[in-house]
């Protein structure tokens, strides 16, 4: 089965990102995100990041997007950043189980899955709290055997994505929620 048929099909796929190994499911497949959340031990109220694999799809599926706000996505990704987006639209309220107004979003340049076309719920695939996993190998075995597709990226860089706050940008204000795998320099640099 191919990445898009299972994320079609309610499963849950075991990928590489640009960072860490993660876990994707269908955004609006409440069971799907269920069965992602139980196998990584999320707490069930906490919102996970939408990921997209190109970034013009991400672009047209969020179209209330400000200029200012889609010229700084422009600058930062694809790439190993999670950016917090303003979400008037309520885009993907699975996803924003804690904070409705908010979207995590995530555009990945993954070689080996370059020709997915859909959006994706995503979450590191280590048990909540836990170490990331920079190989297949290093993904837990249960967490393993209950997905329905593993995808081999190969040795990935094993540190997060820099979470970064945008929801103010327009205001001139953002900041970084959590230093990652994009230095704060290279951020500073890209939203000036």
């Amino acid at each position: 089965m191919s990445f898009e048929s299972v994320i079609r099909e309610g499963g849950v796929v075991l990928f590489p990102s640009d960072t860490v190994y993660g876990l994707a499911c269908d955004p609006e497949n409440e069971a799907a995100i269920e069965r992602l959340y139980a196998l990584k031990g999320r707490p069930p109220d906490k919102s996970a990041a939408v990921m997209f694999f190109d970034l013009e799809a991400a672009l047209a599926a969020l179209p209330e997007l400000s200029s200012g706000v889609e010229r700084a996505l422009r600058k930062l990704m694809p790439g190993g950043v999670t950016a917090l987006l303003p979400n008037p639209g309520r885009r993907y309220p699975l996803a924003c189980r804690a904070d409705p107004s908010t979207l995590g979003l995530r555009v990945v340049d993954v070689p080996v899955l370059r020709d997915v076309g859909v959006a994706v719920l995503q979450s590191s695939a280590n048990p909540s709290g836990g170490v990331d996993a920079r190989t297949l190998a290093a993904v837990t075995p249960a967490m393993r055997a209950g997905v329905n597709l593993e995808v081999d990226g190969g040795e990935l860089p094993g540190v997060a994505s820099t979470v970064i706050d945008l929801r103010e940008y327009e205001a001139g204000r953002w900041s970084i929620v959590r230093q990652g795998l994009v230095a704060a320099d290279a951020v500073r640099c890209a939203l000036g």
